[in-house]
């Protein structure tokens, strides 16, 4: 089960790969010349576009002509990283995944022949495979219903393609990765989450497994209810560069005493982590907690995926030595919830992004 949902909940796919032949459309391309794609199958490609469901394809097929031919159906533009040649599948869905920097278990394939299907669930069991007469039932599927839709869900392709850019750009810079990071001009705004921002919050503690500090993922009533609590700071971050935004980045709970700052939770996105956006986050925290005067406590809960998180945790200089704060709050938590600390220090800023952020430090704490 992945962390990207909550327990007893099937996992969300984030990309599904299509066939083409027989799958996505009607006939064989190479065989036929002419191909179809029927209305209702259209509607299936749109509808899952606007639920965030990223879209690829991994076909045997001349790469011109069916490339061209997606244009002429008018779908080509909801296709990111396809992969049309005549390789195996499974490489091909890997390569998409990697890509991606998805898990595969959040990967889906489908396809018309059984051949096909067996040789991508053999070379990669976690990813669902689907026969090409299911196709227009998709939409029904528990595992492609995410439970909310965002802003940055109905544009997560635009944002995925402005990545593709990007990267095309970065592979062909030459010098310092921080001179290329400061070429994109990037902005980092952090705010307190709004009532209309709470689905965003969610869907990214939802999603979000690789740099999730704990792997909670926090429902919409209860991040409601730590809105209204003075003693709670339940922000939002959103990154944007030259290319576009990047949409919702990363999502922070703050728990304020007196003395000490707990970080409850620190998710951040994965398509983000070359920017440094975890790290300038936790720095800024960091920066935070010095001016206030207080220490500063962090929840990590370690899974199979969220080792970066912890090695940016230890980079910033917690550790696990306890403090004089709160006896209660010192203490490790109850599952496998570790308690991390640091002695704040004051932050000097990010020399390859700007920030636009709220004064924490001058906020009363709870007490």
């Amino acid at each position: 089960m992945s962390e990207d949902t909550a327990p007893g909940a099937p996992t969300i796919v984030k990309c599904l790969v299509w066939d083409l032949d027989n799958t996505l459309w009607r006939g064989i391309l190479l065989e036929h010349g002419e191909v179809t794609l029927a209305d209702e199958l259209r509607a299936v490609i749109v509808e899952l576009d606007a639920r965030g469901i990223l879209q690829s394809v991994s076909s045997r097929n001349d790469h011109d002509l069916a490339w061209a031919r997606l244009e002429a159906l008018g779908v080509a533009e909801y296709f990111v990283l396809p992969e049309i040649g005549w390789g195996r599948k499974s490489d091909a869905v890997r390569r998409i995944a990697e890509a991606l920097n998805f898990a595969l278990d959040t990967v889906a394939f489908i396809d018309d022949q059984p051949a096909e299907r067996a040789e991508v669930a053999y070379h990669l069991p976690e990813v669902r495979c689907y026969p090409a007469e299911t196709a227009l039932m998709l939409t029904g599927l528990a595992e492609f219903s995410p439970p909310m839709r965002t802003v940055d869900s109905r544009r997560r392709r635009e944002m995925y393609q402005a990545g593709v850019q990007r990267d095309a750009e970065r592979a062909e810079f030459f010098g310092p990765d921080e001179d290329f990071l400061r070429s994109l001009e990037l902005v980092m705004r952090i705010g307190r989450a709004t009532e209309q921002e709470l689905s965003r919050v969610e869907e990214l503690t939802l999603r979000t497994s690789q740099m999730n500090a704990t792997g909670v993922h926090y429902s919409d009533a209860t991040l409601r209810g730590l809105l209204r609590d003075p003693g709670h700071e339940v922000l939002v971050a959103s990154l944007t560069d030259r290319f576009g935004p990047h949409g919702a980045v990363g999502v922070i709970l703050v728990q304020k005493h007196p003395d000490v700052w707990h970080l409850r939770l620190l998710a951040t996105s994965c398509r983000v982590v070359s920017f440094g956006a975890g790290s300038t986050l936790i720095a800024w925290l960091a920066g935070q907690a010095a001016r206030a005067g207080v220490h500063f406590l962090a929840d990590f809960r370690p899974t199979d995926r969220n080792r970066m998180m912890e090695v940016a945790y230890r980079f910033a200089g917690f550790d696990d030595e306890a403090c004089d704060c709160r006896d209660a709050l010192a203490a490790s938590g109850a599952d496998g919830v570790q308690r991390l600390h640091l002695v704040p220090a004051e932050w000097a800023g990010s020399s390859t992004m700007r920030l636009d952020a709220p004064d924490l430090a001058g906020a009363a704490p709870a007490r």
